[in-house]
């Protein structure tokens, strides 16, 4: 079986909510464009994947795909992952993750559809459900987060993330605030980079207080001495390098030198699910956990999910608010249960084992890149 074509659909993502997580962050402007990657084959196989997400149109990384990727997996063999993946992750000095992630998930997709099994089976199942968390945006005020922490709650989440506000007086008053109203949740925080050290320490000693599970990101993505410092100050598991330099090569000097508890990484900022299964086994062996991010699109969340079922360091699934700014071009999306849980259930298909909206991909495509 060889590849005999790789194509990108652009497809206009319109009406979606506004949102920004962080000052680092990009926030959303009501419209992108997702690609859908379609990987064929001699033996009218095809994997599928999308790129893209709502702050980040796909029409700036699909020409590079198309143009410098593609020629190096023309006529190859799409079982042999591995292999190109790793020519691929070689070429990183002139694409993006973004790319090898979208072009690598489309081969597992591939490959669960050769095989005739979910991602999952063709791994080597662990699970088939995991704790979910509510992951807010930078809301606009105390109120806000009061409120949807309510409505998230009534959704049946038992756990709540926070992207709190800039200013660290605000973001203690907040943490002491939703844990009062709810002192039976599960709470994270993701600070997003926006601290230095003596701020980041004085957080971290409320959060203790307050119980919190986790720290995440509290300095810079590549301040690693602080990230040694605070670690050593803390008892609070700091959770970083979702957006360190360099792909999964580089947790190890952040296990070795101890600045992480946890490590972190989703398809798209980490080039796919080799590289994401290779980090949640290098996390395994320094017994601790690889916290999947979110996956920037309806596709590669139910990627990740298909991974997290054969990952037994993997703890919980996030689910980023609001829906409307995440979910889009699929016939069924993943939901919460009603015990706080999301499920493999409605993906047991091979490959990714998602339905593409077919319809609405040809209702909104914008053009077609060979």
């Amino acid at each position: 079986m060889r590849i005999t074509d790789i194509t990108v659909t652009m497809v206009a993502w319109e009406n979606i909510p506004a949102v920004r997580y962080g000052t680092a962050n990009p926030a959303t402007v009501g419209r992108s464009d997702i690609g859908v990657v379609a990987i064929e084959t001699d033996a009218c196989i095809t994997g599928h994947s999308f790129l893209g997400a709502s702050f980040r149109p796909a029409h700036l990384d699909a020409t590079m795909l198309v143009e410098s990727l593609k020629p190096r997996l023309m006529g190859q063999d799409p079982l042999a992952r591995e292999a190109l993946w790793q020519a691929m992750n070689k070429a990183r000095r002139g694409v993006t993750y973004r790319v090898i992630g979208a072009l690598d998930t489309a081969l597992w997709d591939l490959g669960g559809k050769v095989a005739g099994l979910p991602i999952h089976q063709m791994i080597g199942s662990f699970r088939r459900r995991i704790p979910a968390y509510a992951s807010s945006g930078s809301l606009g005020d105390e109120a806000a987060y009061l409120a949807q922490l309510e409505e998230v709650r009534a959704r049946g989440f038992r756990a709540y993330k926070l992207h709190p506000p800039a200013d660290v007086e605000a973001t203690i008053s907040l943490c002491r605030a939703v844990r009062r109203a709810a002192p039976e949740m599960t709470l994270m925080i993701d600070t997003m980079m926006m601290h230095r050290l003596p701020e980041a320490m004085r957080l971290g000693r409320v959060l203790e207080e307050l119980g919190f599970e986790w720290y995440e990101d509290p300095l810079g993505e590549d301040d690693i001495e602080n990230y040694v410092t605070l670690r050593r100050k803390l008892d609070i598991p700091i959770l970083a390098t979702e957006y360190s330099s360099g792909g999964f090569e580089a947790f190890t000097q952040w296990l070795v030198r101890g600045a992480t508890d946890y490590l972190r990484g989703d398809i798209a900022v980490k080039g796919g699910l080799t590289p994401l299964h290779k980090a949640a086994h290098l996390a395994e062996a320094f017994a601790t956990t690889f916290e999947v991010h979110h996956g920037g699109n309806s596709w590669n969340n139910v990627a990740q999910l298909q991974l997290m079922m054969a990952l037994p360091n993997a703890r919980y699934f996030e689910v980023l608010l609001p829906d409307g700014a995440q979910k889009f071009g699929l016939v069924h999306d993943i939901e919460i249960e009603p015990d706080g849980t999301v499920t493999i259930d409605a993906f047991e298909r091979p490959g990714v084992g998602a339905e593409i909206d077919w319809d609405l991909v040809k209702a909104k495509t914008i053009g077609v890149l060979r």
